[in-house]
Formats: C-alpha cells, sequence, structure tokens
C-alpha cells in the first residue's frame, strides 16, 4: 500500500516535471554563434536570440518580437512572443542538446508543426528544419507558414540597413520589412519602410525594422507532410554570410547590418535569417570564390547600393 506521503511525493514531482517541461527552453551553441530556442519552438529561450561573439544579440534589444505561425482551412495559430503571444497551440514534446533542439507543436486540431534546430553545413548558421503534417482524417487545404523577425542590430539596436531577397520561390506569397507583424498567416501586416512589400530590397533603413515572410504549400492529404529549412546566425562581414548562405543552398534570405558603416562591409557583424526548399533556385552559387564576389554583389544590387551610398556620403 502506497503511503499518503509518498503519494503526495510522487505527484509533486509530477507537477515538477509538467512545469519543467512547458517552461523548457534551450541555448545552442555552434562557434561564434548561439541561439535561444523556446518549447514551442520561437527564438528567445533562455534571454538569447540570435548572439555573435563580440558584437551581441541581433534580436533581444527592445521587444522579444520573433516568432511563427502556421494555418490550415482558415484555422490558424502562432507562437509570437511580443509579436502576438501563443495562440490556439498545443504542446506536445520539446527535446534539446548543447547544440540541438527539438519543439513539436499542434495548431488546431490537425496541423504538426515540428521545428529541429541543428548546426548547419555552414559555420556560422543554424539549420531549423521545419515539418509541417496533416494529422486529422482528412485533406486539409491552403497550408501556411509564417516567421517574423525585428532586427535589433548591434552596435546601432534600432537602426539597422535591412535586406531581403526573394529569389524565386514559388511558395513565398508574402514579405516585407514588419519584423513586429504578428506571424498569423491569414493577415499580412503594415510595411514599416514604403517600397519593402513583396519585392526584393538592398540596404533599406536605417531604421527599426525586419523582416516578415508567409509562405504558401497548398493541400495536405490525411498523414502528409511537408517539410523546409530556416537558417539563423552570423558571421564577420557581408561576404562571409553570402558565402555561408551559398554553402546551404538559401532560396530566400534577410540579412540585418549596423548603421555605423557595417552596411558596407557588414562589420562587425552581418546577421542572418534564411529559407531553403522553399520552391526556388538557390539565390548565391555555393562558395563562391573570392573573385566572383564583385559578380555577385552587382547581381543581388549590393554592389550598387554600396557605391550610391559612398557617393551619397562624400
Amino acid at each position: 500500500m502506497v503511503s499518503f506521503k509518498k503519494s503526495a511525493l510522487i505527484a509533486s514531482m509530477a507537477l515538477m516535471s509538467f512545469a519543467q517541461q512547458a517552461s523548457a527552453n534551450a541555448t545552442l551553441t555552434f562557434g561564434d554563434v548561439r541561439i535561444g530556442v523556446q518549447s514551442l519552438g520561437a527564438l528567445g529561450g533562455n534571454g538569447v536570440g540570435i548572439s555573435f561573439a563580440g558584437v551581441g544579440d541581433a534580436i533581444m534589444p527592445g521587444c522579444l518580437c520573433e516568432g511563427w505561425g502556421a494555418s490550415y482551412d482558415s484555422v490558424f495559430g502562432h507562437s509570437g512572443n511580443e509579436n502576438g503571444g501563443d495562440i490556439n497551440v498545443t504542446a506536445l514534446s520539446f527535446s534539446s542538446t548543447a547544440s540541438t533542439a527539438v519543439s513539436s507543436v499542434l495548431v488546431g486540431s490537425s496541423l504538426s508543426v515540428t521545428q529541429a534546430y541543428a548546426p548547419s553545413a555552414s559555420a556560422g548558421l543554424f539549420k531549423n528544419t521545419v515539418t509541417l503534417t496533416n494529422t486529422g482524417g482528412s485533406t486539409v487545404s491552403d497550408v501556411r507558414y509564417s516567421r517574423s523577425m525585428d532586427w535589433d542590430i548591434p552596435p546601432t539596436t534600432f537602426s539597422e540597413y535591412v535586406t531581403i531577397n526573394r529569389g524565386t520561390s514559388s511558395n513565398l506569397i508574402f514579405s516585407n520589412d514588419n519584423g513586429f507583424g504578428t506571424p498569423n498567416p491569414l493577415e499580412n501586416p503594415s510595411d514599416i519602410a514604403s517600397g519593402t512589400r513583396n519585392v526584393s530590397f538592398v540596404d533599406s533603413g536605417p531604421n527599426d525594422h525586419g523582416a516578415f515572410f508567409t509562405f504558401g504549400f497548398g493541400s495536405l492529404a490525411a498523414g502528409e507532410s511537408k517539410t523546409f529549412n530556416i537558417f539563423y546566425g552570423a558571421t564577420a562581414s557581408e561576404a562571409s554570410a553570402l558565402s555561408a548562405l551559398g554553402t546551404v543552398g538559401a532560396e530566400v534570405f534577410s540579412l540585418g547590418q549596423s548603421s555605423s558603416g557595417g552596411e558596407m562591409t557588414g562589420s562587425p557583424a552581418t546577421y542572418i535569417f534564411g529559407f531553403s526548399g522553399v520552391g526556388g533556385a538557390p539565390v548565391i552559387p555555393a562558395v563562391p570564390e573570392p573573385e566572383t564576389y564583385a559578380m555577385l554583389l552587382a547581381g543581388l544590387g549590393l554592389l550598387g547600393a554600396a557605391a550610391r551610398r559612398k557617393k551619397t556620403q562624400a
């Protein structure tokens, strides 16, 4: 027979275990980059967003405005931190190691969202492998996923240059610079700077803004899944950031750079937010040779933008 005291202890331990799971967070380290992952899959766990050694964190200053959302059949849910909070998402599981984390949640009653964070093939970039699965018994339609991020690039937090390259992604249905937007895939946030809606742009700013993306994946039959990747990280220069994006085959990306001259070279750090597996071709050739960078930057519009800034500042 189990004593009352022992029963109370078991119940207490169960409650403690549940509380730990409900509030679980992880800090992951890969070279000079650290990210914090929350149990529901958004960044910002343990007070860490995207941090680069010797420079600082690119999303934690001010509001913690980073998150994701998913929808199907006009049913939506999101985990948005200060971008709208947690709505219509149910935690299923969370686990982590020193460099990996896996979050699984249920949106509504029929769409599971698993996000597996791990080091990518490129130093300085974490890969978040996102898997959307129809757990219901019938086909769901108009499956979408959104991700928002307010860049706060050190040392000029709240005053950064932002780049978005949409590439040729057939799944990308909306983008702009409003990193404060609630990641509800069924609503498009207003633009912060004009000329940033559904277009590629280079070094918009300086301003307090970020990046917002919504992808559409059509229908999923019962038991069917869709998988794609998100990349987060930072490097010491724009050139090395582009090289990292080329290594992982990014099809869509955003860069955040400081307004203290960083928009010229990307120093002291260029912060990275990118996607692959979203129906496009890699935007940047894999690990381009140094002599090809001038051509590459010109093709992306970065070289011309830098020249115009130099002329303006002269």
